[in-house]
């Protein structure tokens, strides 16, 4: 069996840009999306209804938030110390996987990249015991892969400021952190070549949203892909990730 996941950062709740938002993910026919600045849940739920995905979930104020056409056993919220976002586990009734939707602290800067090493450490223990069965982490992870190349200089002045004020260079550790724990960067994996940039949508520089399964399964991704229809480039500033998963 396959489903098809997406992940999607909807900007500031997607409020007025709910017909844009549904003709993206319409086309992609995806079973589950994990959305992330989802703060409203009159927009999820317009969202489910305009998508035909009966079972969603949100929260006020909550930035992760899901829609789904297949049921849902269990959905919960989690929120580790230190952590901007909490964290959505999403199980999948009768169909063995896990999803972890993860929406880390944003702003380019060498604090903020210590802040999403520790919130991305402590997500790691919170689901060490799910270490050896098929899950999925996906979402909008505010971070640079190590070895991609990011140009400051075509980013807004504010952007560029604030690196600056924080020493005028990031070490870009989290992603490192999450290969260093064994899962695979499933785009990276399957598309070598592409820079597969998401932000913004309208002229992507930069590869913000992210797919990880452990490493010993990613064959059970078949494909995963950056949407970039034009629906897509008016909907958010985030592009959204596409992903078939065999479970």
């Amino acid at each position: 069996m396959t489903i098809r996941l997406l992940t999607y950062n909807i900007r500031r709740g997607g409020s007025g840009r709910e017909d844009a938002l549904a003709s993206t993910i319409v086309p992609c026919a995806p079973d589950i999306v994990v959305f992330q600045e989802a703060v409203s849940p009159a927009v999820i739920e317009t969202l489910a209804a305009r998508t035909s995905m009966p079972q969603w979930a949100s929260m006020p104020n909550q930035s992760l938030a899901f829609i789904s056409r297949v049921p849902i056993d269990h959905y919960e919220w989690h929120r580790p110390r230190w952590s901007r976002h909490a964290f959505l586990e999403i199980v999948p009734a009768g169909i063995a996987v896990r999803i972890f939707g993860v929406h880390l602290s944003a702003v380019f800067a060498a604090w903020t990249e210590r802040r999403r090493v520790v919130e991305l450490r402590a997500l790691l223990r919170g689901i060490a015991h799910h270490q050896h069965g098929f899950h999925i982490l996906a979402g909008d992870f505010n971070t640079v892969a190590p070895g991609e190349l990011l140009d400051f200089t075509i980013l807004p002045q504010k952007v560029r400021t604030t690196v600056w004020l924080s020493g005028g260079r990031i070490r870009w550790r989290t992603i490192q952190v999450v290969l260093d724990a064994g899962y695979a960067d499933v785009f990276r994996a399957r598309h070598p070549a592409d820079p597969g940039l998401t932000l913004p949508a309208t002229k992507p520089q930069v590869r913000l949203d992210y797919l990880f399964v452990p490493g010993a399964h990613i064959d059970r991704v078949t494909r995963c892909d950056v949407v970039s229809s034009d629906a897509a480039r008016r909907a958010s500033d985030h592009l959204p990730l596409v992903a078939d998963v065999q479970v």
